[in-house]
């Protein structure tokens, strides 16, 4: 199973940069909430970026900086598509981790379930 290291962890839909904003934020570990106080808007501005209620290209600039940088990512970047869906994953002795955070995918997959 260590031929799987490198691969990334794919959760798809036609929501690419609302998907993007969840995924990260969900690697994180944040709430919607805490992004939102992070990033000075509405728990609602948010959610509806997450959800792709409303664009965040179409966004002001500076609300969109903010969101962006309250996921720790680079707005440059961001606004380049260099930031792509998914993890970098490994195998252990508990499962499919996240390299990054080192934790489980299917915390993830339990957590998408639920919600």
């Amino acid at each position: 199973m260590k031929a799987l290291e490198g691969f990334q962890i794919v959760h798809m839909s036609d929501n690419k940069n609302g998907d993007l904003l969840k995924e990260k934020r969900l690697v994180l570990k944040l709430t919607q909430q805490a992004v939102a106080d992070k990033a000075k808007i509405s728990l609602r501005q948010y959610q509806m970026f997450e959800s792709d209620e409303r664009n965040i290209c179409n966004a002001s600039f500076k609300i969109a900086c903010r969101v962006i940088e309250a996921l720790g990512m680079n707005i440059s970047d961001f606004y380049h598509d260099k930031y792509v869906l998914g993890e970098e994953i490994y195998l252990d002795e508990e499962g499919l981790k996240y390299a990054k955070t080192g934790r489980l995918v299917s915390d993830d997959v339990e957590a998408g379930i639920q919600s």
